[in-house]
């Protein structure tokens, strides 16, 4: 009892560490700190922000942010707990993390983030609060996690080839059958791959609301049936018959521009201006969302509770959310990301972008359960 006592004031003491500190004091701690930010690395417009963010932040505050490039947060999450389970309270090998959803969750019922925080950072009174930037996939933030940006499941087309894309599941698979080998989707628990299953399994159920509570494990089968069926069907009609997948969504975009796919898929509906300034995709090439809307969620920027550079990440977090910096990441010839700012605060290409109709994600929940099925099914 008593060691579990000490534990927990410790975790008290390590979460409140800069309760009493104004922001001057945070930003003064913070100098000289290397940041270690864990993110998805498979997007060059994505890794090339941040690069240029780390720019900023050396010259303003004299932190060195170091991007950890991580295929799947699986990989960070799995850290983290070993870390803990180890009593690991300090100086962890992680200081911020860039997550959603299911990864959020488990990062929080874990009691594994530093926080709540969101509040005290000075960029907070800029944010559009309209936005669902209280609640992860359905989860209550509960000011553990900072919104960094906007994503959207969107299609991508060469209008010089393809005139009419399909607009809805239904009719990409009658596309399949007239145009074997022409359509993919990364394999999941890939994001973009998940994603794809998700948004096929709201239109096949037409948007079952059990989708939006936790997975009820008697009627995952039923509910999931017209997915499996539905995928059944697709993948004999798919690229390379479906034995193999694309890996990312930047391999889609590659194989679209090569030619090989009539459709690549992505989460950020400024994807196709971003990818033709970069040259990597055709002026012909364009964006939609299908007909019943886009996957539409929030993503989040966290701290973990053990984080050695937490004034560090604190700092850094506040900057990505400044009106500098959100202008930036939403000008389509950088990233394009749609920004959690109010657009009066914004500049530039970041101030105009629309969002398509956008679909409610499901509980974290179901993506989980879809990627253990769908690995059972498909994934040897």
């Amino acid at each position: 009892m008593k060691r579990l006592f000490i534990t927990l004031f410790i975790f008290l003491i390590s979460q409140s560490v800069f309760a009493q500190d104004n922001w001057q004091d945070i930003v003064k701690k913070a100098h000289g700190q290397t940041v270690y930010l864990n993110s998805w690395g498979g997007s060059q417009e994505v890794n090339d922000y941040i690069r240029w963010a780390g720019r900023q932040l050396k010259q303003k505050y004299d932190i060195t942010l170091v991007q950890v490039k991580v295929t799947d947060m699986i990989e960070t999450t799995s850290r983290l707990i070993a870390e803990k389970a180890a009593g690991k309270n300090s100086g962890g090998s992680v200081d911020m993390v860039w997550i959603n959803g299911k990864y959020f969750k488990s990062l929080k019922e874990n009691h594994l983030l530093y926080g709540p925080f969101v509040d005290t950072l000075p960029n907070w009174k800029y944010v559009n609060k309209s936005l669902p930037v209280s609640e992860d996939f359905s989860v209550p933030t509960d000011r553990y996690e900072a919104p960094w940006g906007v994503g959207q499941l969107i299609f991508m087309y060469d209008s010089a080839t393809l005139k009419n894309p399909p607009r809805s599941f239904a009719e990409l698979l009658s596309y399949a059958k007239a145009h074997p080998g022409r359509v993919s989707y990364p394999k999941p628990p890939e994001f973009h791959g998940s994603s794809f299953l998700k948004a096929a399994l709201i239109e096949l159920t037409h948007n079952n609301p059990a989708l939006h509570k936790p997975v009820n494990k008697a009627d995952f089968e039923k509910i999931t049936a017209p997915l499996w069926q539905y995928l059944n069907q697709l993948h004999p009609l798919m690229w390379r018959g479906g034995k193999q997948f694309p890996s990312s969504s930047s391999e889609t975009m590659q194989l679209l521009d090569d030619g090989q796919l009539d459709l690549a898929i992505a989460f950020n509906p400024n994807a196709v201006l971003a990818g033709q300034e970069s040259g990597r995709l055709a002026d012909t090439v364009k964006a939609y969302a299908m007909d019943e809307g886009a996957l539409t969620n929030v993503h989040f920027l966290a701290i973990p509770w053990n984080a050695t550079s937490k004034a560090g990440a604190l700092v850094t977090i506040n900057y990505l959310m400044s009106p500098a910096a959100q202008s930036r990441k939403g000008n389509t010839s950088v990233w394009g990301d749609p920004s959690i700012l109010q657009h009066k605060y914004l500049t530039g290409t970041a101030k105009h972008i629309k969002l398509y109709k956008s679909l409610e994600e499901l509980d974290p929940s179901w993506q989980s359960a879809l990627e253990v099925e769908w690995q059972k099914r498909y994934g040897s």
